[in-house]
């Protein structure tokens, strides 16, 4: 008997996914292709963003079409919006969840809208001890968002409220922020973490700036514009410390997360949970606490339609229409 087929697609602001897994949450398609960005820009319009994702999707479909039996496809899901809340909006997503429905149209198959956020989840709960957990903290770190959750993991859908998070700019738009003012690239975040591996920790005083699960993350900005305008140490010494205090502050949002909504077990999830400091010294430490911390494999931690398939084996999905 053949596996039944799960397509997912996913086309966020840097990022055109496409994916497919089968009855066994064995991958049978992952092909991503991060869009380009101009030497010296910071980023990409949203008008950018879309162009690229509309040139990039027929390329990557194509390949799908050469990789897997096509009639297996059962149902097909996209990112439809960044969160499952009213207005939240953004036209990037709406290039594949036009793709997506054409093609469920094409095969008669049922078609699924999750949101970007859910497919992140998604991606980090498959074939790990959280598909058997009914509640949740999950926090998801990336370019733009930085947000703890509690997911209510129910047999229809993931329930999400943010619990938690920044209060001012994300973690990865620090990163970045900082890593432009040292002359890295748009987007910083990879090779900074490659150059930080043999970096050492700057002794120089910072207070954390979080108050329960919230934190306030443009003082950091502030203190290491500083650290860079002095003068006095290496790139790779502040990038180091940088990650440090990063870590330090989700190490703190995730106690409180925990013993206020009564969780112990912890998903970690964006861009910035691909970080190797990061992500080794939150699993490292925070089971001490009796934390259960899940971090994906870093090639799950990035932007991917991995999740929205699983998802839509799992999940009924929503239906917001166009």
């Amino acid at each position: 008997m053949m596996n039944n087929y799960y397509l997912g697609i996913d086309t966020s602001a840097y990022t055109t996914s496409v994916a497919v897994i089968d009855e066994n949450n064995d991958i049978i398609f992952d092909l991503r292709k991060i869009l380009e960005v101009e030497k010296n820009k910071k980023g990409l319009r949203q008008q950018e963003a879309v162009f690229q994702h509309i040139k990039n999707l027929p390329l990557i479909l194509d390949e799908m079409t050469k990789s897997i039996e096509t009639r297996r496809i059962v149902s097909v899901s996209t990112s439809g919006k960044p969160r499952d809340k009213e207005g939240s909006y953004m036209p990037v997503f709406t290039v594949g969840k036009g793709q997506a429905y054409i093609i469920s149209k094409i095969l008669d198959v049922p078609f699924k809208e999750f949101s970007h956020q859910e497919g992140h989840i998604g991606a980090g709960m498959m074939n790990s001890q959280l598909e058997k957990v009914d509640r949740f903290l999950a926090f998801h770190i990336s370019g733009g968002t930085t947000e703890l959750l509690l997911v209510d993991n129910n047999k229809t859908n993931l329930n999400i409220d943010i619990v938690g998070g920044t209060l001012d700019i994300s973690i990865g738009q620090l990163v970045d922020r900082i890593g432009v003012k040292l002359d890295f690239e748009f987007p910083c975040g990879k090779e900074m973490d490659n150059i930080s591996q043999s970096g050492n920790i700057v002794d120089e005083r910072l207070s954390l700036k979080i108050k329960d699960t919230w934190a306030n993350f443009s003082g950091y900005e502030n203190f290491f514009a500083r650290l860079i305008d002095s003068g006095k140490y290496k790139k790779k010494d502040i990038i180091r410390t940088l990650f440090y205090t990063i870590y330090l502050s989700l190490e703190k949002i995730i106690l409180y997360g925990c013993r206020k909504n009564d969780v112990n077990d912890v998903l970690l999830v964006g861009g910035v949970a691909s970080n190797l400091f990061i992500r080794e010294n939150l699993k490292n430490n925070l089971y001490i606490h009796d934390i259960n911390i899940y971090v994906p494999e870093r090639p799950f931690c990035s932007d991917n339609a991995i999740g929205v398939s699983y998802l839509s084996k799992n999940k009924a999905g929503h239906i917001w229409g166009f």
